[in-house]
């Protein structure tokens, strides 16, 4: 196949944006693979921040990240990515390059906690602000379920609305799959 499927092309949109040396910003740690990803794009010298709001995600993600011997690029945040203008070093600020959600539950974990419109596009709107140009924002939404459902339609209805002149915004899906298949949204700052 010569289209990218959805993860892959996510990966190479964060690909042409991050850097040796560079900042970015996991929102959703889950089980830490996008995590890992990121801190071996940034290198030693770059750092990735990590939110997310379930202990077993950190730990996992943690764990993850020590077995490649890469912690160190990392400081893993147990709390909303809401939180995440207040919660990045002020020295960051317009240096982030790249950011990811995965948006919806944490695979093999409770399915009964999802993220939510209101955090989701609290971050995001943070995430604008904190990036460099051309930096950019991912999200792969997962929407095959009721609350994932309103959630995809609120962030879609945030993006849209977004100033053309302050950031391009892009949707890749398949859109002849069934059962809801994941699809991506990607910012870029002008």
């Amino acid at each position: 196949m010569k289209l990218e499927r959805i993860l892959p092309f996510a990966r190479t949109l964060l690909t042409n944006a991050v850097h040796t040396g560079d900042i970015v910003v996991d929102a959703t740690v889950g089980n830490g693979h996008d995590t890992l990803f990121l801190a071996n794009l940034v290198g030693d010298s770059g750092h990735v921040y990590g939110f997310d709001i379930q202990q077993q995600a950190i730990k996992t993600t943690q764990k993850r990240l020590l077995e490649h011997q890469i912690a160190h690029r990392t400081t893993l945040i147990q709390h909303s990515h809401s939180m995440v203008k207040e919660l990045l070093p002020n020295d960051v600020r317009g240096r982030v390059t790249g950011a990811i959600f995965n948006l919806g539950y944490l695979p093999g974990g409770d399915k009964e906690i999802v993220t939510l419109s209101a955090s989701t596009i609290s971050a995001i709107d943070q995430l604008i602000e904190l990036l460099a140009p051309e930096g950019i924002i991912v999200l792969v939404i997962y929407h095959g379920h009721e609350q994932g459902q309103i959630e995809r339609d609120d962030v879609l209805q945030y993006v849209k609305a977004l100033d053309q002149q302050a950031v391009h915004v892009l949707q890749y899906q398949f859109v002849n799959q069934q059962n809801n298949p994941p699809f991506i949204i990607a910012i870029e700052k002008r």
